[in-house]
C-alpha cells in the first residue's frame, strides 16, 4: 500500500523539531564581532528560529489564520513539556555508577529555564507574528507576501528576542548596568541577523507556499 506524503504533518513536524533544537541548544552564546571595545554576542538559536517563523507565514498563508495559530499553542505545549521534563529529571537522584550528575543537572537546568524563557516570548511573538501576518495581508488585499512575512517577522522577532534574552540570560550575581550591557550586545546583533535571515529566506516563503497550495 502506498503511503501518501503529507505536507502539513511534514510542516508541523519541522516546527517541533526546530522549537526543540532551540529548547536544547539555545543556551550557548557565541562572540559575534566588536564595535570598537563593544562586544556583541549571538545565541546559537539563530539558525532555527528564523525557520520557524518562516514555516508560521507558509501556513499562515495557506491555511489561514486560526491554523497558523493552533501551530503556536502547539509549540507551546512542547515547550512547557520540555520544560517540566528537565526540571524533573535534574531533580531525580542519580544512580552510582553516573558520575557526571552535576555537568548534567547544571545543563539541563538551563535547558529549563531556556524553555521558559521561550515558554514567554514565543507565547507573545508568535500571536503577534500571525495577527500582524493577517492584518497587513487583509490591508493589502492578499498582495505583496514579502511586505507581510518580512514586516511580522521584523516586529515579532524584536519582541522575541528582547523577552526570551532578558529571562534567559540575566545574571543575578551582577549588577543591572552589567545585565543590560550583555542583554543589548545579544538584542541587538541577534535581532538584526533575524531580520536579514528574514530577508535572505523570502523566497523561501514563496516557494513553501506555492508548494503547500499545491495539490
Amino acid at each position: 500500500m502506498k503511503t501518501k506524503f503529507n505536507k502539513m504533518e511534514f510542516l508541523v513536524a519541522l516546527y517541533i523539531t526546530c522549537l526543540a533544537l532551540a529548547e536544547i541548544m539555545s543556551m550557548k552564546t557565541i562572540p559575534l564581532f566588536k564595535i570598537f571595545n563593544y562586544q556583541l554576542n549571538v545565541s546559537v538559536g539563530i539558525f532555527v528560529f528564523p525557520i520557524l517563523f518562516a514555516i508560521n507565514d507558509v501556513i499562515a498563508e495557506v491555511k489561514g489564520r486560526a491554523r497558523a495559530q493552533q501551530l503556536v499553542y502547539t509549540g507551546l505545549v512542547m515547550v512547557a513539556f520540555i520544560m517540566i521534563y528537565s526540571i524533573f529529571v535534574t531533580w531525580l537522584p542519580e544512580s552510582n555508577r553516573f558520575s557526571d550528575g552535576q555537568a548534567y543537572n547544571a545543563i539541563f537546568a538551563k535547558a529549563a529555564r531556556i524553555s521558559l524563557a521561550s515558554l514567554l516570548a514565543f507565547l507573545i511573538s508568535g500571536l503577534l507574528d500571525v495577527a500582524l501576518f493577517h492584518k497587513i495581508k487583509v490591508k493589502t488585499q492578499g498582495k505583496m507576501l514579502w511586505l507581510r512575512s518580512n514586516l511580522s517577522n521584523f516586529i515579532s522577532q524584536l519582541l522575541d528576542t528582547f523577552i526570551f534574552t532578558s529571562v534567559a540570560f540575566y545574571s543575578f550575581q551582577d549588577g543591572l548596568a552589567t545585565n543590560f550591557n550583555f542583554i543589548m550586545s545579544i538584542v541587538i546583533p541577534y535581532w538584526l541577523l533575524k531580520c536579514f535571515m528574514s530577508v535572505v529566506e523570502t523566497p523561501l516563503t514563496y516557494w513553501g507556499v506555492k508548494w503547500l497550495a499545491k495539490k
